[in-house]
């Protein structure tokens, strides 16, 4: 979930952007990596332990489909086993405007192939974003899959988040503030109504290791003012 934000639904693609996709990327290009974290937190949300969290993504002509994943390293509490995720992406990105769809899906429950209504943990989410430069707004909305009220309605729950980036002191900064704009189901914490949940501040910087070789690492401290919680968190990406 973590680093699977920024893309684009095909439908508003051809509608909105075709005239300019011709100024776009030319050339096929892909990319595969890794991060190890000592925690997963997510949006607020405390998702796990020490996880190690890979990622493989291909992109055309602003066109993106990227997959992403977490595995535990560590058990959580009273030794259960922590959740797998993979995530799939379909995106597009053109200037500062971004949109996509996400699968999210988490082991723990009905098989992978289970899409059914109310039999499966599928959550399937849209997003449409604009990044100005010195900050970018993102809007999430889960339209599909395992989101649901206690009554049994569709939730439709929404995240929405502020994202600014700066320098100081040599390294590279973001700061962001992210909310659920109305009442959530589980996904976010059950909130009632407009809750901000989480309060973050990254700090990232490449450590050089040799002439041609660096590894990026960050460290996070997230506060999530709904549930009081708060966690620091550090990772690095290969």
């Amino acid at each position: 979930m973590r680093k699977c934000l920024q893309h684009i639904t095909l439908l508003l693609c051809m509608t909105m952007i075709a005239p300019a996709i011709t100024n776009a990327q030319e050339k096929v290009e892909a990319s595969i990596g890794a991060d190890i974290v000592s925690g997963y937190i997510w949006r607020g949300q405390d998702l796990g332990n020490v996880s190690i969290q890979p990622f493989l993504g291909i992109s055309y002509k602003g066109f993106s489909f990227s997959a992403w994943g977490s595995a535990g390293i560590s058990n959580l509490a009273g030794g259960k086993e922590q959740p797998k995720e993979l995530d799939l992406t379909l995106g597009y990105t053109i200037g500062g405007f971004n949109a996509g769809i996400t699968d999210y899906w988490s082991s723990g429950g009905p098989s992978y192939l289970k899409y059914s209504a109310h039999n499966t943990v599928h959550v399937f989410e849209v997003s449409l974003g604009y990044d100005f430069g010195v900050a970018a707004i993102n809007w999430y909305t889960n339209f599909a899959g395992d989101d649901y009220k206690a009554n049994g309605n569709r939730a439709y729950s929404s995240y929405v988040e502020i994202n600014a980036p700066f320098k100081l002191g040599g390294l590279d900064f973001a700061a962001s503030l992210g909310a659920t704009p109305f009442q959530s189901s589980a996904v976010y914490g059950e909130t009632s109504g407009f809750s901000v949940i989480d309060i973050s501040l990254e700090a990232s910087k490449d450590i050089k290791i040799t002439e041609s070789f660096s590894i990026p690492m960050f460290a996070k401290i997230t506060m999530n003012p709904q549930t009081e919680g708060t966690y620091f968190v550090f990772g690095v990406s290969f």
